[in-house]
């Protein structure tokens, strides 16, 4: 990324949000530029792809948003043409230095030279050319409940910018080089006097980057960075949850210059199961008896996610009763939580209401006498 694409590229315009979107309208917009403008899709959209992958690299990254904004407000204001510090072309005030004057202004020490150096990347170091960690990468996975309890490796197929691999990244096509910039020998920026100042900008050759391609390559025309699509094998781990995110360190976008790779963040979405729920690490279901099941205890069989166990109801459970089944939740952390459930019957036969008439006849006690003595 040269410093002239800073001043004179609107990365803003490129994505179609204002300039004070925030991280996330950005990349709303950018997710469904690419689905659109993806080379996979639409053949006649590369260059318009590159654009506004290019944007996205600079406007997702604080850091580099931040610089852009403020070299494109400091160059929109006009202070362009502030030159070296103590330049003095015979026109000017003998003595005066800009960068004495901005360094007292602004409490740096570093001076105005250091300001143009982090701008355009001039001097001895150049922090246009200086390694680049690459950008993260967001994308969105849906498990089954299972999957999302027990954890699941995934393939996903993403669409990054990275190096060219036709030429590696120089920019040059095969079998040539780039070259050191002849108008500004490498520095990546020219001056200019007028009046009593020198004035500096991007070099327009090279476009701020010291170094020229003669022949540039055909899979990136020049630029160096090409959009790829790859498909990774990703492990979620046990235990995610409805819109959890999983951080993969390493797995998004590639380095700049040798600049380490970006994160790859991974929006987890989990199927509803049918009757199966979580609490946290515990799996719950809710397991319906009969009515007589719970009042003489019994032997019932309940699903897991490993298969169906044999649940001992105690005579007299109530409904609504929990019970525990170790080891049968987030493996190593959680269990199955059964919640009983008297079931109602809808229809009864003549024999099992006459049966029933009976026991309510014979009942040992009220359930409600304390609601009774408690109005009294």
């Amino acid at each position: 990324m040269s410093a002239r694409d800073y001043v004179e590229k609107d990365y803003y315009k490129a994505l179609g949000v204002p300039k004070d979107a925030t991280a996330a309208d950005i990349k709303k917009a950018y997710r469904k530029l690419a689905r659109d403008l993806h080379p996979d899709t639409n053949p006649g959209g590369e260059d318009r792809f590159k654009e506004v992958s290019e944007a996205y690299d600079v406007l997702s990254d604080d850091s580099r948003r931040r610089e852009y904004d403020e070299a494109r407000s400091l160059f929109g204001s006009g202070l362009g043409g502030l030159g070296r510090p103590g330049s003095y072309a015979g026109g000017g005030v003998p003595g005066f230095d800009i960068g004495d004057l901005l360094s007292r202004a602004g409490g740096q020490t570093g001076g105005f030279s250091d300001v143009l150096g982090g701008l355009f990347g001039g001097g001895r170091s150049s922090a246009g050319r200086a390694p680049r960690r690459g950008t993260d990468v967001e994308a969105d996975v849906t498990l089954s409940f299972a999957d999302a309890v027990r954890g699941a490796t995934v393939p996903l197929q993403l669409t990054t910018t990275g190096p060219c691999t036709v030429c590696g990244g120089s920019g040059a096509a095969p079998g040539t080089s780039p070259k050191t910039c002849a108008t500004c020998s490498g520095a990546g920026v020219t001056s200019r006097s007028q009046g009593g100042f020198a004035f500096s900008e991007p070099c327009r050759t090279c476009r701020g980057s010291g170094r020229t391609v003669e022949t540039p390559c055909p899979g990136c025309g020049g630029g160096g960075r090409a959009a790829q699509t790859k498909t990774l094998n990703v492990r979620i781990p046990a235990g995610v949850s409805e819109g959890q995110k999983v951080r993969l360190a390493g797995r998004g976008g590639a380095g700049e210059r040798g600049g380490p790779d970006g994160d790859l963040m991974v929006t987890v979405h989990v199927t509803p199961h049918p009757w199966f729920g979580r609490k946290d690490d515990h799996v719950t279901v809710s397991v319906p008896v009969t009515f007589p099941e719970a009042a003489l205890g019994a032997q019932v069989s309940i699903p897991t996610l490993d298969g169906p166990v044999t649940l001992k109801v105690p005579a007299g459970t109530t409904s609504g009763r929990t019970f525990r089944v170790r080891g049968r939740g987030v493996p190593g952390k959680g269990d199955l939580l059964a919640t009983v459930e008297v079931a109602v019957p809808q229809r009864l036969t003549p024999a099992a209401r006459k049966a029933l008439e009976a026991f309510a006849a014979e009942a040992p006690e009220d359930p409600r006498e304390h609601l009774r003595q408690e109005t009294q």
